[in-house]
């Protein structure tokens, strides 16, 4: 039987000191039929151990109710065919800069701010799912012959609270669960996150992206014996709409990476390869020194200027990581997998069917609700990624007043007496133009994603306060969902209306065809929208995301196992401005940049 632990300096494997040269790698965020392209690369960067988290959204959307838990244990079953080591963040928070931090709506819109704590209700709600998600891992542990090493209990507590009770009972939570393997937490290297983030007996590491020295040093006022591992090396950053790309540079990063293994710790490179929010599941940030103030929402790639990016290339940065990781490592590392081949192209995808968006919501939406006397939140409605249809009359006669959304979140395009009227955010949340009455007033509004960091996760999404006029509440409420997921109950498009894309107007489904050859051997496309201003795009009934106009994202990756040798179908769920009809397809973004001595990675 092999047996992992944790020594007083080094991590032990079957006695034997080890170093951890780990790269995080989300399954969620990678198609599954590309897990064993994605792996192999890892392992040909010189890592040995896959980390990944577990969205516990993804897997429960309403309580009690799982969906496909098993493709935990099938990325660990392909982790451990590709002869890699694996370490398992379950949460239940998982940040991530994922949707709500990885916690369903369903959850922080019951218990709020009781989430993260030692609440019971909350804790019950863990339980369960932790009963349901863990026989994945358990089965998998090293001693019994699978890859998983360790495992995280919650994540970067200390960036949020100071509730050891509540980590206590998580990490006794994992071990009834049947959790053997090593447990331990991550935190930053900063005295008041090791104080409210560790918990007596669980291994605490750190997350930066430099300065190993100082942070480690840190770490040993708090931990002076045990392994030092850097669990989240930030080898570059997230995107976010309306931001500049981000990059690092590759040399400083391979020096930087260079430290870390100097103070003889193990390390995980975060990113290895990113991947792809796919589905609406990028979550958002609150900017300010205590990520408190605007909403900063995050792009639909996950690319995270990666050594590995976002298509399966190796980059610049790849090279000059692998030679740093081949220093530590156990002798030759192995070579790369063949890379990946992009859809012949360009192909323009004529979208020749569109309609309404109101005829959408009456085909997909949800039953429209009684009248009340204040808006329903997306939680209270039950949604999670899509929007809502808010629906209020101004009485009259009266005359022309202000009309706005207070606690709007995230996004409004407003029409009155069916023409439009504008579009308001959480900041700027009243029309230009004054309102008469009496006149019937429609809100469509659009979670952006929710906080998945800081003090505010958890808030709620919809008009969380309520529609004005002057200074007077409009009640009356009426409102009616549109889910991102009801695009993918089998034949849900075609009970839409179709007509003329033409004549389907500023908003609404538009769809249309295209053909591709040789779709076993195309392993990724990219996919525009040039003058389409922002909504979602599925190709084949797998949805891609979300675009936006304001960038700095203009590419959404398509993986080649969602396309069809012959007819493909391309649908646009477009919520302000539609653009020309039609989609441009090609081989992919370009490649960051190439392999030492000029030759492309």
């Amino acid at each position: 039987m092999t047996d992992f632990s944790v020594g007083d300096d080094h991590f032990l494997l079957d006695g034997r000191p080890v170093r951890l040269l780990s790269g995080a790698l989300h399954y969620f965020r990678v198609h599954e039929a590309q897990w064993e392209h994605r792996l192999s690369m890892l392992r040909a960067m010189g890592l040995t151990c896959v980390e990944t988290y577990v969205p516990w959204n993804l897997h429960e959307p309403r309580p009690g109710v799982f969906r496909d838990v098993g493709a935990l244990g099938r990325f660990l079953d392909a982790v451990h065919g590709a002869g890699l080591l694996a370490i398992v963040r379950p949460g239940p928070y998982i940040c991530a800069e994922w949707e709500n931090g990885g916690l369903p709506a369903w959850v922080t819109g019951r218990f709020g701010r009781r989430v993260r704590t030692r609440d019971v209700g909350y804790g019950a709600a863990v339980e369960r799912w932790f009963g349901e998600l863990l026989p994945q891992v358990v089965q998998r542990q090293i001693t019994r012959g699978g890859p998983v090493i360790m495992v995280q209990a919650e994540n970067e507590y200390g960036s949020y609270g100071s509730d050891r009770v509540h980590l206590e009972e998580l990490a006794g939570l994992l071990r009834r669960c049947g959790v053997t393997v090593p447990l331990f937490t991550s935190d930053g290297p900063e005295d008041h996150m090791l104080t409210g983030g560790s918990v007596p007996g669980l291994l605490a590491t750190a997350n930066f992206g430099a300065g190993a020295r100082e942070a480690f040093e840190v770490v040993r006022r708090h931990r002076p014996r045990g392994p030092l591992m850097c669990m989240e090396f930030w080898c570059g950053w997230f995107g976010q709409w309306g931001g500049e790309p981000v990059v690092r540079d590759p040399a400083e990063t391979a020096e930087a990476l260079r430290e870390i293994l100097e103070c003889g710790a193990s390390v995980n490179v975060y990113m290895a390869h990113g991947g792809t929010n796919f589905a609406g599941w990028s979550g958002a940030n609150r900017s300010g020194p205590l990520q408190d103030q605007a909403l900063v929402p995050t792009v639909t790639s996950y690319d995270y200027d990666a050594p590995v990016d976002e298509y399966g290339r190796p980059t610049e940065k790849f090279w000059l990581m692998r030679k740093v990781l081949e220093e530590y490592g156990d002798g030759p590392l192995p070579a790369l997998p063949p890379e990946p081949v992009g859809l012949r192209g360009p192909v323009r995808v004529e979208l020749t069917q569109g309609a309404p968006l109101a005829a959408v919501l009456e085909a997909l939406g949800d039953p429209e609700t009684v009248e009340s006397g204040v808006p329903p939140t997306f939680e209270e409605l039950g949604v999670d990624r899509g929007l809502v249809r808010y629906r209020v009359g101004v009485p009259g006669p009266r005359q022309a007043y202000p009309l706005g959304a207070a606690g709007l979140r995230d996004r409004a395009v407003v029409y009155v007496d069916g023409v439009r009227a504008g579009v308001l955010t959480e900041e700027d949340h009243t029309l230009e133009e004054p309102v008469a009455g009496p006149a019937e007033v429609e809100l469509w509004v659009e979670s952006l994603g929710r906080v998945n960091y800081g003090p505010r996760l958890g808030e709620s999404k919809g008009i969380t306060g309520g529609v004005l006029h002057e200074r007077q509440f409009l009640h009356g409420v009426r409102a009616r969902a549109l889910r991102l997921d009801a695009f993918d109950e089998p034949g849900a498009v075609a009970r839409v209306r179709f007509g003329d894309a033409g004549e389907a107007g500023r908003t609404g489904l538009f769809r249309g065809s295209f053909e591709v050859e040789d779709a076993a051997g195309t392993d990724h496309a990219g996919l525009e929208l040039p003058g389409w201003e922002r909504g979602f795009v599925w190709v084949n009934g797998f949805c891609l995301g979300r675009y936006w106009s304001v960038g700095p994202e203009r590419t959404l990756y398509v993986p080649g196992p969602v396309l069809r040798e012959g007819a493909n179908e391309v649908w646009v769920l477009e919520l302000e401005e539609a653009g020309e009809p039609f989609v441009e397809l090609g081989p992919g973004a370009p490649v960051r940049t190439g392999a030492p001595g000029g030759a492309v990675g």
